[in-house]
């Protein structure tokens, strides 16, 4: 084993390459966004994509087919991209699910425009052809996993993008597998991909397409499948939707001991159930700026960060794509997700699931 010393001086000529004064030269961001502005298709640090075209998929869904930079990687069907965009000089990011499968370099994203969201918002209004907007590298692990069981896919509004995209996938690998499809939408009208799968279908007898329009019919939830599929327990299940459909899914596979057989994805952020300490508020020190904001624990450190006026990176807000990951120098943290609590020193957190349960150290 080598090991290496640091010297007094080496320490110096650290610190002296991380100056301010030397800004930007040593920043990369600042000379990323120099980059982009001689070309935007140029970038150091993510992947450029150009819109090639927009697709209204219904009256608030738009589906954009992108074609990213040549050493954009390989994604597997079921991933999601960071999209990094600017509107009104600040820059946001915000988690997307691939809705296309790996098709030779064009990559598609499904956006459904959400109230009061400024990143869906702004790309139904202001993205065009011949735009780029800049994508991270593909992330997640949801998908099928191998095997000959029977596939159930369930999806519930916009959580039908990755599950599209899946699906596309074993339809061009004619994947022998008997496949049940169910989609929860309000109305017809909403059925994002809907043509499409009513086509798919005719062409597919592998292929049982089932649509809840939840308008006529109520809210789509665990009883709704189990009266459908009563056999459900013995299919290999991918569920995404609203956060209360993935839970109530998964209460009904543990309940039959079936909870292997399940994988799911949610669109929507836990409602943590409050204890005593959720009422305290804590101090928490930013080491490597020396900022301080106080964090109550009945919201996320993001948004705690956020609201002190802190820009700390963020993507999904939900916890899928780790774009909000820092390190927790010290101090307790709870996961929104999971109910954890961790005290651990030099640990990887991610601040749009955790909230703080004791004074904190963190490194943004």
């Amino acid at each position: 084993m080598q090991i290496s010393h640091t010297t007094p001086r080496s320490l110096g000529f650290s610190r002296l390459l991380r100056s301010p004064w030397l800004r930007p030269l040593n920043d990369p961001t600042a000379w990323d966004q120099l980059l982009s502005a001689i070309n935007p298709m140029w970038s150091t640090r993510d992947f450029p994509a150009r819109v090639l075209r927009i697709i209204d998929e219904t009256s608030d869904t738009k589906t954009f087919e992108l074609q990213p930079v040549r050493r954009w990687p390989t994604h597997q069907a079921g991933q999601h991209v960071v999209v990094e965009v600017e509107v009104n000089g600040r820059r946001l990011q915000r988690s997307f699910s691939l809705s296309s499968p790996p098709n030779g370099g064009i990559v598609s994203i499904t956006v459904k425009r959400q109230p009061g969201a400024r990143v869906s918002g702004w790309m139904h209004t202001q993205v065009r052809v011949g735009d780029v907007l800049r994508l991270s590298a593909p992330a997640g692990d949801f998908g099928v996993a191998p095997g000959a069981a029977p596939l159930l896919m369930l999806s519930a509004g916009s959580g039908i993008t990755p599950l599209m995209a899946i699906l596309s996938e074993l339809h061009a690998q004619r994947d022998p597998r008997a496949i049940v499809f169910i989609h929860a939408c309000r109305r017809p009208a909403d059925f994002i991909f809907g043509a499409r799968l009513f086509e798919l279908a005719k062409q597919w007898p592998n292929l049982d397409l089932r649509v809840h329009y939840s308008a006529q019919q109520g809210r789509f939830n665990a009883l709704s499948l189990a009266a459908q599929i009563v056999d459900f327990h013995r299919y290999q299940t991918l569920v995404c939707g609203p956060r209360a459909l993935t839970d109530d899914i998964d209460n009904l596979y543990q309940s039959v001991a079936a909870a292997q057989n399940l994988r799911s994805e949610s669109y929507s952020g836990r409602v943590l159930p409050r204890s005593a300490a959720s009422a305290l508020s804590h101090p928490v020190r930013v080491t490597n700026t020396k900022q301080l904001f106080t964090a109550s624990a009945r919201i996320s450190l993001l948004e705690a960060a956020e609201a002190a006026g802190l820009q700390p990176a963020h993507g999904c807000r939900i916890g899928i794509c780790k774009t909000c990951q820092c390190t927790k120098r010290s101090g307790s943290v709870e996961n929104l997700r999971t109910g954890e609590i961790s005290s651990e020193p030099n640990e990887l957190i991610q601040l749009c699931v955790s909230v703080a349960r004791s004074p904190l150290e963190l490194t943004l």
